[in-house]
Formats: C-alpha cells, structure tokens, sequence
C-alpha cells in the first residue's frame, strides 16, 4: 500500500507527507551515510530509486510546487539535486538534466540552484539555446558563470572571447590559475580547508574544478585553450 500523500497548502504549494520509503529525510541522510562508508554505487542507486518513487507520486500535467520550508518535501528536492549530481559524475548529462528540468518545475525558486547543473548540462549536450537561457539564471558573481560563458564560446567559435577571458583572469583569478594548474589534488590540506566554516576561495576554486574536472576530461581542448592564454599573459 502507498504510504504517501500530496498535501496542499495555504500558499498554492504542496507537502510530501511519508513513512517508510516514502520519508525522504531519512532516506537522504541513510544515502549520505553509505557515501560516507565508501559505499558510493549503493548511495547513488538509493537516491535513484527515491526519484523514481517521488515521481510516481506527481500527478500527470499538472503544476506541483513543492513546499521547501516542509522538511520532508525539501528532502525529496535534495535528492533530485542529488542524484543529476550521481549522473552527471557519470557523464549521464541527459539524465541529468532530466531531473533538474524536474527539480526546477517543483521548485521555481531554484533554491538548489540546479540551474547552474543544469547549464554545464546543456553545455555538455551542446544544446545551446537551452543554455542561453539558462545561463541568466545563474549570478555574474558565480565564477562558474564565466566558466560556462568561456566554454560555451569555445564550443561554438573555437576561441575563448577576449572580453569574458580577460574578466575570468581578473575577477575570479584564484579559479583562472586552479583551471590552468596542471594538478589539483583533493589531498588533507584541501579537505579541512574547504570543510572549513569559511573556506578560502582557493579551496572553493579548487572544489570547481573537481565538481567538473569529468567535463574536462572528455573536452581537454578547452582547458588547453586556457593555459595558453595564461602563457600570453
């Protein structure tokens, strides 16, 4: 029997009330735990599943808002940002994508920001219409903003655009030298800085690079394209 229910609210959203396999809270914080233990497969698989639960749950062609301050709704969001985190690692980007469009008609607020997954998915699709207007949802302040912009550019032209080249160098610099560097070890030191309450923007940069570095793997030219603009300068 389902043990679920879509609870509406006064605001025009609606609650995810659960028990069992449909209590995202603690189905999120036991595939937290797994990732912990090294059981990083087992945790993917189990934030995979509880997608495909909570999908069985919306009902067809209709507008469902999920109430983030509601624990267990924001629980099942989480898991949604989780697992298009588990598939793009994978180099899965249209499924990635796939839950994140999802993510953000459930919450349009974007309090995820999956709209910044959801662009270097585009990206990585080479679907630059959708990019171009999912881009403006992510902040100039972001430097994976310039990133994105830069790559997208490259994609298209074959050259990094001298303009947006010379505000990543000057605006992000710690992120311009981490994109350019030749190693970016995830070692001790990067690990307590960045598990730090106020992280250095070294470690935040750094933390980029890894969250993308399977992008770059697969399009090595680009960040070719970088160091040798940094061997211009």
């Amino acid at each position: 029997m389902q043990k679920a229910a879509l609870n509406p609210t006064p605001d025009q959203t609606f609650e995810i009330v659960g028990e069992g396999p449909y209590d995202f809270v603690k189905v999120l914080s036991h595939s937290r735990k797994l990732e912990r233990d090294g059981q990083v497969e087992a945790a993917c698989d189990e934030r995979y599943r509880a997608f495909r639960r909570l999908a069985e749950l919306l009902p067809e062609n209709e507008e469902i808002n999920l109430e983030w301050n509601h624990c267990n709704s924001r629980a099942a969001l989480e898991i949604i940002h989780a697992s298009a985190v588990d598939h793009f690692l994978i180099n899965d980007f249209e499924m990635s994508a796939a839950l994140l469009e999802l993510l953000l008609e459930l919450d349009p607020e974007d309090h995820s920001e999956g709209s910044e997954l959801l662009a270097f998915d585009y990206l990585a699709l080479d679907e630059q219409e959708l990019f171009d207007e999912v881009i403006n949802d992510v902040s100039d302040r972001q430097a994976s903003r310039s990133v994105m912009l830069l790559w997208s550019a490259y994609r298209r032209d074959g050259k990094l655009p001298e303009g947006e080249l010379k505000r990543f160098k000057e605006h992000f610099a710690p992120y311009f030298k981490e994109f350019t560097a030749v190693e970016h070890p995830a070692d001790d030191r990067y690990l307590h800085d960045i598990e730090s309450e106020r992280p250095t923007v070294e470690a935040q940069a750094r933390e980029l690079w890894l969250q993308t570095e399977n992008l770059w793997e697969l399009w090595p030219c680009f960040i070719e394209a970088l160091r040798a603009s940094a061997n211009r300068s």
